[in-house]
C-alpha cells in the first residue's frame, strides 16, 4: 500500500440533512445519525485549498464540493470548501459504498470536523482517521448490546440490583447470585462503551438516578423550576455570567434557547441544594448532560446522582473541600503509580494540581475531547468516582517519557494540554488506565482520603484565619 497511512475520508452531505430528535424536547439540539458512518470536515477558503491539494503530493486525486449557495454550512467572508473525497490512483482499491479508503502521504494540514455531540474539533488527517475508526468500533459494540438485547430482552441492563453509594462514593449493591453474572457482563461492557443511543437510558439506570427520581412526585421538577421564578440569588448571578462561557462555540449551548435549557438545570439544582448552591465547573458538567439526556429533568437526575452520590461529599461547597482532598489523594496516587513522574516534578516544583484541579471539577469536560469524555463518564457512572483518578493518572503515563524530558513548569503544562485535546481514542486511554495504572479500589481510595482529611481542614481553617485578620486590619 506504499508508505503512507490508510485514511476514510467521507462524502459529507447526508450528514448534513435534518433528523428528528431521538427524544420529544423541542429546546434540546437536533442530532445527528447516531453514530454518523464518518466524521465530516468542515470547510476551508480557496487558498487553504490549494496548499491541502499541495501537501497531498503529486499524482493525489482529490474531489472538493463548494458550499450551499445559502451559506449555511459557510465560514464568512472566506469561500468555503469541502473535501469530498482523496484518493491515490496508485493505491490498492479498497473503496467501500459510500467512502473511499486510500493511502496518501503522511501530513499534518489541519482541518475541523465535528463530533457526535455537535462541537467543532480543529485536528489533522490523522485525527480523522483515528477518530473514524473508533467511530467504527462504536457501531460493533453497538451490534453486541443489541445481540443482548435479542437474547436476554429489551433493557437487560435495566434488571441489575438497585444501586445506592455511601458517602464515600463507593457503589453498593445487594447481589443475588442469578444476577451476579448479568452484573459482571455489564461491567465489562460499559468498559468498552456504551451506545450513544443507549446512553441516557443505561446512565439513569447504572447511576441510580432513576431509583433517585422515583422517590418523589412526578412534578418535582417542573415545581422547582417554577419555584426559582422571580428569585435572584449569588449562585444565579454567577451562573448567568458563567453560561455566555459554556462551551462558546457549540451551536445550541451558544444559542438562547441551549443558554435557557442549561440555566433551568443549574438554578433549578441550587435551589435543591443551598450547601451546593453552584460552583464554576458544574456548567460544563451540565451541559454535556443535557447534549447526552435530550431532556433537562434526565439531566437534572443525572447532576443530582453525581453530586450527591458518584462523587466524594464537599467537592463543590464554599470551600472546595473535597476537591482539596481528591487533589491531595491524587498526589499520594502519583507518588505510588507513576514514581518516576512524580520525582521528576518534585523536583521541578510542580504542584500536579495546576492541571488536575480542573480534571476534576470539571470532569474532564472541559479538557478532552467530548466522545472521550463521554466514554469516561460511562464508567463513572456505573462504577464510581475512583474511575477519575484512573483516567488522570493514565494521562501522564501516556505521556511519561515526554514529561520526564522537560525541564521547566511551562513545558509540562504545555505537554498535558496539548495532548489531552487530542486524546480522541478513548480505548486506548480506558487500557492505560485500567491496565497500565493497575487496581484501585474503592476502599483503598476511601482510606486514602481519610489520611488527607484533617490536613486539608487545617490548611482550609489557617487561610480562614488570615482572611479573617486581613479584614480585621482594613
Amino acid at each position: 500500500m506504499g508508505s503512507g497511512r490508510n485514511i476514510i475520508l467521507p462524502f459529507f452531505f447526508s450528514l448534513l440533512a435534518g433528523h428528528n430528535p431521538l427524544l420529544s424536547s423541542p429546546l434540546l439540539p437536533i442530532p445527528l445519525e447516531d453514530p454518523p458512518s464518518k466524521y465530516k470536515l468542515f470547510g476551508f477558503a480557496a487558498r487553504e485549498k490549494m496548499e491541502f491539494v499541495a501537501s497531498l503530493g503529486p499524482g493525489i486525486r482529490y474531489q472538493f464540493l463548494e458550499d450551499s449557495e445559502d451559506g449555511t454550512f459557510a465560514t464568512p467572508p472566506k469561500r468555503s470548501y469541502w473535501i469530498a473525497a482523496v484518493a491515490n490512483p496508485n493505491a490498492r482499491s479498497t473503496t467501500a459504498p459510500a467512502s473511499i479508503t486510500t493511502s496518501i502521504p503522511e501530513t499534518t494540514f489541519p482541518v475541523k470536523f465535528e463530533d457526535l455531540y455537535g462541537f467543532t474539533v480543529e485536528g489533522n488527517i490523522d485525527d480523522v482517521n483515528v477518530l473514524n475508526e473508533v467511530r467504527e468500533r462504536v457501531r460493533r459494540q453497538g451490534r453486541v448490546w443489541w445481540e443482548l438485547e435479542a437474547s436476554k430482552g429489551v433493557n437487560w441492563y435495566l434488571q441489575q440490583p438497585q444501586v445506592s453509594w455511601n458517602g464515600d462514593g463507593i457503589r453498593v449493591s445487594s447481589l443475588k447470585l442469578s444476577k451476579l453474572t448479568n452484573t459482571f457482563m455489564l461491567n465489562k461492557l460499559v468498559r468498552k462503551g456504551i451506545p450513544p443511543v443507549l446512553r441516557p437510558k443505561v446512565w439513569l439506570s447504572v447511576s441510580g438516578a432513576a431509583k433517585k427520581r422515583s422517590t418523589v412526585p412526578e412534578s418535582y421538577y417542573d415545581e422547582l423550576i417554577t419555584a426559582t421564578q422571580g428569585k435572584v440569588t449569588p449562585a444565579m448571578r454567577q451562573i448567568d455570567h458563567d453560561l455566555p462561557r459554556t462551551f462558546p462555540t457549540h451551536p445550541w449551548l451558544n444559542s438562547p434557547e441551549g443558554q435557557a435549557s442549561l440555566r433551568r438545570v443549574l438554578v433549578g439544582y441550587s435551589f435543591r441544594d443551598s450547601d451546593v448552591g453552584y460552583c464554576q465547573g458544574l456548567n460544563y458538567v451540565a451541559a454535556l448532560l443535557l447534549l447526552v439526556m435530550k431532556t433537562e429533568e434526565d439531566a437534572f437526575w443525572m447532576l443530582a446522582v453525581l453530586l450527591e452520590n458518584v462523587l466524594v461529599s464537599d467537592c463543590y461547597n464554599d470551600n472546595l473541600s473535597g476537591c482539596h482532598v481528591e487533589q491531595r489523594v491524587f498526589r499520594d496516587l502519583l507518588a505510588k503509580k507513576c514514581p518516576r513522574i512524580a520525582a521528576h516534578l518534585e523536583a521541578m516544583g510542580f504542584d500536579v494540581t495546576i492541571v488536575a484541579t480542573e480534571w476534576f471539577l470539571c470532569l474532564f469536560a472541559k479538557s478532552l475531547p467530548s466522545e472521550t469524555t463521554l466514554r469516561v463518564w460511562d464508567v463513572l457512572f456505573n462504577e464510581g468516582a475512583k474511575v477519575l483518578f484512573h483516567v488522570a493518572l493514565a494521562i501522564f503515563k501516556m505521556n511519561e517519557e515526554v514529561i520526564l524530558n522537560a525541564q521547566q513548569i511551562g513545558e509540562v503544562i504545555h505537554i498535558l494540554q496539548s495532548t489531552i485535546h487530542h486524546m480522541y481514542d478513548p480505548d486506548e486511554l480506558l487500557r492505560v488506565a485500567f491496565d497500565k495504572i493497575g487496581s484501585m479500589t474503592s476502599n483503598t481510595i476511601t482510606k486514602e482520603r481519610k489520611k488527607q482529611e484533617p490536613a486539608v481542614i487545617a490548611e482550609l481553617d489557617q487561610r480562614l484565619r488570615r482572611l479573617n485578620t486581613l479584614k480585621t486590619n482594613e
